[in-house]
């Protein structure tokens, strides 16, 4: 995914309502007070090495050891949904004894034909 939008600050912050997301932005102080106006908690947001995806900023997230709990189930669930969601893309070809192959194609690469 080449166009994937890049991130300068991530981390996580609990809504009114109880639950726990991740967030993502490129400016700190912006998104600290839309998440303060909004009514959430628990804010913990940090400025990452690099502009990175969310995968990634995720993955560094995790390395850092900063998530804990609740955030840290978020963080685990996120990564693994993206995860997931890199390997839709892919084209799987399998060749069957008798000679003809087959390739199956996701719906996104359809829909680029």
């Amino acid at each position: 995914m080449a166009n994937e939008k890049l991130f300068t600050v991530a981390g996580t912050a609990t809504n009114p309502d109880g639950t726990v997301k991740a967030r993502f932005a490129n400016d700190l102080v912006a998104r600290i007070k839309i998440l303060n106006k909004a009514g959430c908690t628990n804010i913990n947001l940090v400025e990452l090495p690099r502009a990175m995806t969310k995968l990634e900023a995720l993955q560094h997230l995790q390395g850092m050891g900063i998530t804990e709990g609740d955030a840290g189930y978020v963080v685990a669930n996120k990564i693994a949904e993206k995860s997931r969601a890199g390997r839709k893309d892919e084209v799987s070809v399998t060749l069957k004894t008798g000679g003809k192959a087959k390739a199956a194609a996701t719906s996104k690469q359809k829909e680029m034909a």
